[in-house]
């Protein structure tokens, strides 16, 4: 395809021969064409919803599209412009710079000369510097095309402001495994773009396990799925063909052994049970083994360190206060590298809260605190706590009697912080674990100068 010419079914050109579109890759042939096609990104597609009004009232202006690989930016672009009855330029920001920008914008302003409109979609904008992103903000501002630009990245770190205030971001997320698994189902039945004449037999357990594995990536799903079908065992002749996949071809189509799992069923819960609560037990071998059946499985790495966050605070807490600051980092690892190569910092840092010291000291005070705020009077903020902004405040007694621990000799005061009706309440009690015992001791010379102080 050219640098100017318009996606292979763009309204305005004739559709290719089907041989052509045969040979493209699965997942190029399978691009939605229409917008009743598209799967997922209900909460920016779904009907009444103001993208998808936009698009059928032929409204669009230019946007930003924020998601992962996979999740459709490129077709709804596509989709975009063939509903609009727009030419549809596509842009690299990879293989092109300043000139080639300035060649796209003289044609789009010729273009619109003749009354048509122009949508240039600009796939890993993010990879433009900040100049190269100047050079569209003429053209975007005066109308000559309508910029569509997708990218993985945060926009508001990789988009040059001036650019983000003249287009409205969407954020699209990974699809689901049932989005992904109905996709690969309409695959397989469809015969003039998908795999229908192929007669494929695959079992339902196998597609779900591509759908899970693909990671909410409907390009990789795709592909794995056609390299399956490509390796398949051929069975009959004429009517009777079938094309075969079992499940030792599937596992050397996505180079991994079949495992039990589902992200969205009960083995999902049953093994970050079972993960959670050997880390509880200071089991690390089982920690170790439970984490790698995850992510073997194709488990989102990143569900698993949001999880063991959790644990950090949850299990651990002020037993060792360096347990969340490592899973923190583990995360932050894991997002940078990627899978497999950020799959020791989860290692790591799961094995670090196993053998950490345990408490649940913070959990239960939370839960306390929860329920009294639930359930108790809600008192307002004693007059002392209160700042006095004003001279109306100060004069309505805000900030009366508040004690200044720093210009106390010990650093404390016997000045009351919490509401009359729980003011003998205790809800965090250290236990004597790691670090925690430390703070219990803090905690214990702190009550007894209290009580001193009151027998003054």
């Amino acid at each position: 395809m050219g640098l100017f010419e318009p996606p292979q079914d763009d309204v305005s050109r004739p559709r290719k021969p089907e041989g052509q579109r045969v040979s493209s890759p699965l997942a190029d042939r399978m691009r939605p064409e229409i917008i009743e096609e598209f799967v997922g990104q209900v909460h920016i597609l779904g009907p009444g919803k103001p993208l998808r009004k936009q698009i059928e009232r032929d409204e669009v202006a230019s946007m930003i599209l924020w998601g992962p690989p996979g999740s459709g930016k490129t077709t709804l672009a596509t989709i975009i412009a063939r509903k609009t009855r727009s030419e549809f330029m596509r842009f690299s920001a990879v293989l092109s710079g300043i000139k080639e920008i300035k060649e796209v914008m003289a044609t789009a302003e010729k273009v619109r000369q003749y009354g048509r409109r122009t949508v240039l979609f600009i796939d890993e904008i993010h990879r433009f510097n900040k100049a190269q992103q100047d050079a569209f903000l003429p053209y975007v501002e005066r109308g000559d095309v309508v910029l569509i630009g997708a990218t993985t990245e945060n926009p508001s770190f990789e988009v040059i402001s001036a650019l983000l205030s003249r287009a409205k971001v969407y954020m699209l997320s990974a699809l689901s495994t049932d989005e992904v698994l109905t996709l690969l189902e309409r695959a397989l039945k469809d015969e003039k773009r998908g795999l229908g004449r192929e007669r494929v037999e695959i079992s339902q357990e196998m597609l779900r396990q591509i759908a899970v594995f693909s990671n909410g990536d409907a390009r990789a799903a795709y592909n794995t799925l056609e390299v399956a079908v490509a390796a398949a065992q051929h069975e009959g002749e004429g009517e009777e063909h079938r094309a075969v996949v079992t499940e030792a071809i599937l596992e050397d189509a996505i180079q991994r052994k079949m495992l039990l799992y589902d992200k969205a069923g009960e083995e999902h819960y049953n093994l970050i049970s079972a993960l959670h609560k050997s880390v509880r037990n200071s089991d690390p071998d089982a920690t170790l083994y439970w984490l790698g059946r995850m992510l073997e499985a194709g488990e989102d790495p990143l569900y698993i360190a949001r999880r063991m966050i959790r644990m950090a605070s949850e299990d651990i807490g002020l037993a060792d206060p360096n347990a969340l600051a490592v899973t923190v980092a583990a995360m932050q690892a894991a997002h940078f590298l990627g899978m497999p190569e950020g799959n020791l910092a989860l290692a790591e840092a799961a094995v670090y809260l196993s053998l950490a010291p345990k408490s649940n000291a913070l959990y239960v005070g939370y839960g306390e605190v929860a329920q009294d705020a639930q359930k108790a009077l809600a008192e307002p903020v004693p007059l002392h706590l209160r700042n006095p902004v004003t001279g109306l405040m100060a004069n309505q007694g805000y900030g009366k009697g508040y004690q200044y621990a720093h210009n106390a000799p010990e650093r404390l005061t016997d000045m009351q912080c919490l509401p009359d009706n729980l003011k003998e309440r205790r809800y965090y009690r250290p236990t004597d674990q790691g670090f925690e015992k430390r703070l219990k001791e803090k905690l214990a010379a702190i009550q007894e100068w209290k009580k001193k102080y009151e027998q003054r």
